[in-house]
């Protein structure tokens, strides 16, 4: 074979490589297509759905696009009306931004005592704080119920504050635990000897160092306890405490007649703090997870 010969059939198939590389890789394509009809189908039933009056989402089909937007603002009354969404949004903005600072705060300490302190034992109390995320929390239902009888802080805010810091702890107290020990123990050493005491050491030196990391923690914790219904439904059953999932429960429950639009329309207003507050401290979310993934 010449090298005429050889040249021309190396340019092509060089040509037939790069047309293989440039053709559409439809076998990659079609399932990601597939995931996102499946991810954004939820998306489009809620809000075709929230558009309808009761009426018309029983007459048409369910996934029909709405005849108008207007009906939005009446259903958005209704919905506020009838799950009481005032008094249980209070409810839960209060459990969840108390529970979740106060739970993080305790966290951050206890992590600051188990590594850089001399505390005997250290190990050990860390796993007896953690252990309690090793059982279901409805294990701890019945003891909870009968406890919080006993003690006379059924249906109140305070046991509601009580029970979701508790459970709100050993999480934080993990990551905090790995993210206050990769500090340099150099810092420490040097405020005692000018003098700084135990607690402005930890205000002053460690707290900064894991801002993001307690920023994004509180997120956590504050998501979880906005949207638990378990404590909340068996905890707080009276309506001057109840929570914004407890009314929910409660509207699908007992206004099931209103119509899906209904309920649709509460459960999009009470997602709205939680979409909130991570939009406005996004960043310092992303940042405090690259912290404590370290």
């Amino acid at each position: 074979m010449s090298n005429t010969q050889m040249s021309a059939e190396l340019y092509s198939s060089l040509i037939e490589a790069e047309k293989k590389k440039n053709r559409p890789k439809y076998g990659r394509v079609v399932p990601v297509v597939i995931i996102l009809v499946l991810f954004f189908a939820p998306f489009y039933y809620l809000f075709v759905t929230i558009f309808k009056t009761s009426l018309e989402y029983a007459q048409n089909p369910v996934l029909a696009l709405p005849q108008s937007i207007w009906p939005l603002w009446d259903n958005i009354i209704e919905a506020w009306v009838l799950a009481d969404m005032g008094q249980t949004a209070f409810n839960s903005l209060t459990y969840a931004v108390i529970g979740g600072v106060v739970s993080v705060a305790f966290a951050a300490a206890a992590a600051y005592g188990l590594t850089r302190t001399r505390l005997r034992f250290a190990n050990a109390w860390f796993m007896l704080i953690f252990a309690g995320t090793l059982f279901p929390f409805q294990m701890y239902l019945v003891p909870l119920f009968f406890g919080y009888q006993k003690l006379g802080i059924m249906n109140s805010r305070l046991g509601m504050m009580l029970i979701y810091t508790a459970v709100c702890i050993p999480f934080p107290l993990l990551v905090l635990r790995n993210s206050i020990a990769g500090i340099s123990h150099e810092i420490d050493e040097a405020a005692r000897i000018e003098g700084a005491s135990e607690i402005r050491i930890f205000l002053s030196m460690i707290i900064p160092n894991v801002k993001g990391a307690l920023i994004a923690l509180f997120l956590l914790q504050f998501t979880f306890i906005w949207n638990d219904l378990l404590f909340s439904s068996i905890l707080a059953n009276n309506q001057e405490v109840r929570s914004i999932m407890s009314a929910l429960q409660r509207l699908q429950g007992i206004y099931s007649t209103k119509g899906p639009n209904i309920l649709m329309t509460a459960t999009l207003i009470s997602s709205f703090p939680t979409v909130l507050l991570f939009v406005f401290l996004r960043k310092h979310f992303m940042s405090g997870m690259q912290i404590s993934g370290h």
